[in-house]
């Protein structure tokens, strides 16, 4: 029996954007981007998918989050949040949007709070 070998994200964008997390956080010395880095290599079936409703659930007004993998429009959102994901489904954009919130890229979380510093972590 040949054991399978492990060749993680095969999407270019998602490999791309796992290097910049990972030279981020040597460069800013922080270890929340390579954490993400590692969540994200996992294959896509154990990504994250998170709630609109866990989002709503585990945030007060003006938190910022991050979502290793999807955003889901399941629940409701009462609060303004900031939420960077990897990708967001149509319903989870326009009710975090509703809410006053933003919806961001993990990138541009990156570029905005170099430190990740007060970020949430969902998972």
């Amino acid at each position: 029996m040949e054991m399978v070998k492990r060749t993680g994200p095969t999407d270019p964008n998602v490999r791309r954007l796992i290097r910049k997390l990972i030279k981020q956080s040597k460069y800013q010395q922080v270890k929340i981007w390579k954490d993400i880095a590692e969540r994200l290599m996992a294959p896509r079936r154990q990504r994250v998918e998170v709630n609109v409703s866990k989002i709503n659930r585990y945030t007060k007004d003006g938190d910022t989050v991050i979502v290793p993998g999807k955003v889901l429009g399941a629940g409701k959102l009462t609060h303004k949040v900031t939420v960077a994901a990897l990708a967001f489904s149509k319903s989870a954009r326009q009710k975090i949007e509703e809410a006053g919130g933003t919806c961001l890229t993990i990138e541009e979380l990156m570029q905005i709070n170099p430190k990740g510093s007060g970020v949430k972590i969902m998972a």
